[in-house]
């Protein structure tokens, strides 16, 4: 008998809605392929929400989150001004203490990138550092911003990180400022260095934020689990993203004790809006992630068996491949490819 999964999905901003509907289109044609169920349920949230609500993320939408397995969070535009609402992941990360955020980079057949043996997790610290939000005017024209970063934090990232290397090539690479934040990376660093007396098994080596940035460019075929703060693994993260081809092919898992949201690392993208021209891979790479978290590594492997068929074939190529193809002719590649 199959079993059911109650999915979240949140459509978002700007190019959210076509490449969410394109995941979900694919989901459709796994859970028949895999012989599993997914009872899709659909929630408002992302800018265009705030002149309706109020917020970015109605309560009512964290509700509904609630009731389900986990999430399939598309693109938003979260507002930059002073005391606009906090961005929507954000909000989903505190509420549900999602503390990893993960992101594979890999080469892809067909694909240019700077080397063509690629294949790195950035692990970010997703709850705390500079997202935390703390911030405020001291004088006019003077403001600080808190950098905040606790032991708790950093141990549980840095355990996962040392669990996901275990799985992969047992090499873990924590990436710092330390010789410039003294206190708050040096916290970060004795959590990675305690949790490495844990998993004798694993290479463990570190490297600064700006050398890290640079090796890869450099070498980033010597990388294979990246842990660090959660600025520091926003910015590495999207370079490892466009080195390795295209932020049309990046997925990010957000994961915690009891719950994960899933969503691509580019953003909402608005003047693409309904032009059925941006590559879905990424979302449906999150999917393919999602379904792995909930343990239907059968229905995941499908989904990136499906993504590898159609970047090896080369003939449906979105415009940041190279090609031409829409939206929607990727997606109906990709669902084609589904056994």
């Amino acid at each position: 008998m199959s079993k059911t999964y109650n999915i979240a999905v949140l459509k978002g901003d700007g190019i959210g809605p076509e490449v969410t509907d394109a995941a979900v289109k694919v989901l459709q044609a796994t859970q028949d392929a895999a012989g599993i169920k997914l009872n899709f349920l659909y929630g408002e949230a992302g800018y265009h929400c705030i002149a309706k609500y109020g917020t970015n993320m109605p309560k009512e939408t964290i509700a509904m989150l609630k009731k389900t397995d986990a999430c399939l969070k598309g693109p938003m535009t979260t507002p930059e001004e002073p005391g606009a609402p906090v961005s929507a992941a954000v909000q989903i990360r505190k509420t549900f203490n999602l503390y990893a955020n993960v992101r594979p980079c890999r080469t892809y057949p067909n694909v240019e990138a700077l080397k063509h043996d690629i294949d790195l997790v950035v692990v970010r610290e997703n709850t705390e550092g500079m997202y935390s939000g703390v911030e405020y005017e001291v004088s006019p024209g003077v403001g600080v911003a808190m950098r905040i970063i606790t032991r708790e934090a950093s141990l549980r990232v840095a355990e996962y990180a040392f669990k996901l290397a275990e799985k992969r090539r047992k090499h873990l690479t924590y990436v710092h400022k330390g010789n410039i934040l003294r206190l708050t990376d040096g916290i970060f660093k004795d959590a990675v260095k305690a949790t490495a007396q844990r998993h004798p098994n694993v290479t463990v080596d570190d490297i600064h934020i700006d050398a890290a940035a640079m090796h890869l460019i450099k070498k980033p075929e010597t990388f294979d689990v990246i842990v660090t703060t959660n600025l520091f693994g926003d910015v590495l993260s999207d370079e490892a993203a466009q080195v390795t081809g295209s932020l049309g092919l990046a997925a990010g898992a957000n994961i915690g004790g009891t719950y994960g949201m899933f969503e691509p690392v580019h953003g909402s993208a608005p003047k693409y809006t309904g032009m059925n021209r941006v590559n879905p891979t990424a979302t449906i790479l999150a999917a393919q992630m999602m379904l792995d978290y909930l343990g239907e590594k059968e229905a995941a492997g499908k989904i990136e068996e499906a993504v590898l068929a159609v970047l090896r074939e080369g003939k449906v190529r979105t415009a940041d491949l190279g090609g031409s193809s829409t939206t929607s002719e990727m997606t109906d590649a990709i669902v084609t490819k589904i056994r």
